[in-house]
């Protein structure tokens, strides 16, 4: 076997015998006696209801309610409906499972700023600040369907407000902290949000960098946003709308830590991507609960060997499709999750 890549460029690394033995596919091929790669792509491709609810066991997804077809393709392939006639939510089965089981003490999430600040989240603590920022976005008025806009840094807060507006039957709408205002006001516009939450500012290379500014000009153009949640990531002082925006403390601190978990549908929205925009208007690409999530698991389940011991630190930011990826991927498989805050060649150095 080459060395190199087809399109060139050398192989770091090829797995042990031993290490394809242990694996989490080899395991799966094993217990539905597939014999070798070549079976499980024809299977997986050619009969896809034995696939998709053999990697759903698998992956150990609960329902509130059981399906019946797993997947739906009569409206076209671009319009698949998932698990028809399930319910289930991906926040139940990214964190709500694992408290009252040893894996509410590991560590979910682990945190660096380019500051050098740091902070862990276990799955415990994790929930706990989700269910706040639930109940405060049940407060401002947010109910199912609606579509809930993040346009922060990659801080902790983004990965609780992701799952919280998603918990609730909200619609998460993630968006790049680099985009101009331009580009975060059409996308708002688009998907008709409702709440805004972004931050002050983030640092790049010891600079601090204007974030507030941004979203208030691309609000301005957002008629259907009712309130904007601004996290303190830089602690500066900041242009201020009193009837209009919120503190993420005052809207999340003083919550309670526990929240009940809406039961949508599988085939309910959770998430809209957009696209960069660079050939044209920018489209949204809408997930569902019993889509995108299981995707990411199984992806890095099979294809990365990811175990609940593992961590992974995937170099991207909440507004690509990475980010998400990561998020659900890490979470459904009980393992940890590493996000950073600034600009890479800056890891490791506080000079804020």
């Amino acid at each position: 076997m080459s060395d190199q890549f087809e399109f060139g460029g050398d192989i770091a690394w090829r797995p042990s015998a031993e290490y394809r033995r242990n694996s989490r596919l080899a395991a799966f091929m094993a217990h539905h006696q597939v014999a070798n790669y070549e079976e499980l792509l024809r299977r997986s491709t050619a009969d896809l209801d034995w696939f998709w609810r053999a990697v759903l066991d698998d992956l150990r997804i609960e329902f509130y309610e059981p399906y019946g077809q797993v997947v739906d393709l009569s409206r076209g392939i671009a319009w698949p409906r998932w698990c028809v006639g399930g319910r289930m939510n991906a926040v139940h089965n990214c964190l709500d499972k694992w408290i009252g089981t040893p894996v509410e003490q590991k560590p979910a999430l682990r945190w660096e700023g380019e500051e050098g600040l740091t902070r862990t989240l276990t799955y415990a603590e994790l929930t706990a600040s989700v269910n706040r920022c639930a109940n405060g976005l049940r407060a401002l008025g947010v109910t199912r369907g609606d579509r809930v806009a993040l346009f922060m840094p990659m801080c902790p807060e983004i990965v609780v407000a992701f799952f919280a507006a998603m918990k609730i039957g909200g619609v998460v709408l993630p968006l790049f902290s680099g985009y101009g205002a331009d580009a975060v006001a059409a996308r708002l516009h688009d998907a008709e949000a409702s709440v805004l939450i972004t931050a002050d500012g983030f640092w790049r290379r010891g600079q601090a960098i204007a974030m507030k500014a941004v979203a208030d000009q691309a609000v301005s153009e957002s008629p259907t946003v009712r309130h904007v949640v601004v996290v303190p990531r830089l602690g500066v002082d900041i242009p201020w709308t009193t009837d209009r925006d919120r503190s993420w403390r005052d809207v999340v601190d003083s919550q309670p830590d526990s929240c009940e978990t809406v039961r949508t549908s599988a085939d309910d929205p959770l998430m809209i991507i957009y696209t960069s925009g660079t050939t044209g208007r920018a489209k949204g690409a809408l997930h569902t609960h019993c889509g995108f999530p299981i995707k990411a698991a199984q992806d890095m389940a099979h294809c990365f060997d990811v175990h609940d011991t593992d961590t992974m630190f995937w170099i991207t930011d909440m507004g690509w499709m990475m980010g998400p990826w990561e998020l659900f991927g890490m979470t459904l498989l009980a393992g940890t999750m590493v996000i950073y805050d600034g600009a890479l060649d800056q890891i490791g150095r506080a000079h804020v």
